[in-house]
């Protein structure tokens, strides 16, 4: 296993999800999925390439822009000097939520030593739940098969807090119309996001947000992204991989990986040499959205390191030809 070095290239890091937000910030509210995906993607393979490592992208795009995907899984990224990296990215998590204006979407990269991070493709949903540090101890494995209830009310115990004083954070979908209803039932609060499940992790794992647990089945990729910022932060998390079609727990069969096993974020990402970048593309209740100024662009980010505790808020301006 390689390590990263004691250079702190979490700046580089930085840098290549700021790329991404600018290139991805220019399509807000076009309507125009697939342009806008397809250009953030090569902004952040260019910004990647130009970084001093040999990096690995272990979970990226999945051919989601077909045959040269430059962030498909399996393709190498840097200059080919330096370290041997392990790469989790996602261009821009919120892509529906970009092209209609709404907040919510950033631009993510996570990395950590080569051969430390879990592939599970061909996996696309993984069940989660995520919690910050002070509710980390109250998470056993049972949570994801126990009634909402149960884990609500571990955590409201840890937190020293009445249930109907928790807010959970949950995906607006159709598959999670019994949860939903389980969780009102225990009189918490809810908050409904159309898309963004990092962003929605990053605010349960992240004290003084208001949001105190995320639950529900979302992106496999997004999983192990937040997983990055999990452990980095000291979070708690569980995830299961979560098929939602026969064609998806065929193929993540054949792949040998196990519906049934409870992950934790040790089993994910298994080193604490761990970088996660995120950059704000349009508001969110984490980062500001990136602005145009004529003259100058305006990016917001987040960088945390693992090894050292750090998590530093970034404010820069890039030129207007950038």
């Amino acid at each position: 296993m390689d390590e990263i070095g004691s250079r702190n290239i979490g700046l580089d890091l930085v840098r290549v999800t700021e790329t991404a937000a600018l290139a991805a910030g220019r399509w807000m509210g076009s309507g125009n999925y697939d342009a806008a995906h397809r250009i953030a993607s090569r902004a952040m393979a260019e910004a990647l390439n130009t970084m001093q490592m040999r990096g690995k992208v272990i979970i990226g795009e999945e051919g989601r822009l077909g045959s040269g995907d430059p962030l498909s899984s399996g393709t190498m990224l840097g200059r080919g000097s330096g370290p041997e990296i392990d790469l989790v990215v996602d261009p821009i998590d919120g892509t529906s939520l970009l092209i209609k204006g709404h907040p919510g979407a950033i631009s993510v990269v996570g990395m950590a030593p080569a051969g430390t991070i879990l592939s599970i493709a061909p996996a696309k949903y993984m069940e989660k739940l995520v919690v910050d540090r002070r509710a980390a101890e109250a998470l056993v494995p049972e949570c994801l098969d126990a009634p909402a209830a149960w884990t609500l009310a571990l955590i409201a115990r840890v937190k020293q807090k009445a249930v109907q004083d928790l807010a959970v954070i949950i995906l607006n979908r159709s598959r999670h119309r019994d949860l939903i209803d389980e969780i009102r039932a225990t009189g918490a609060r809810i908050i409904l996001r159309d898309e963004g499940d990092v962003e929605g992790a990053l605010l349960a794992v992240t004290q003084g947000t208001g949001v105190d647990i995320l639950m529900g089945t979302g992106g496999a990729s997004q999983g192990v992204l937040a997983a990055c910022a999990v452990k980095a932060m000291e979070g708690g998390m569980l995830a299961r991989l979560s098929p939602q079609s026969a064609e998806e727990k065929a193929a993540v069969a054949a792949a040998g990986l196990d519906c049934k096993k409870i992950y934790s974020c040790a089993d994910l990402i298994a080193s604490n040499e761990i970088f996660f970048a995120a950059t704000g593309i349009t508001d969110s209740a984490m980062l500001k959205s990136m602005k145009f100024h004529g003259t100058h662009a305006e990016t917001h980010s987040l960088l945390i390191r693992a090894e050292t505790g750090t998590r530093r808020f970034i404010t820069a301006e890039h030129s207007a030809r950038v």
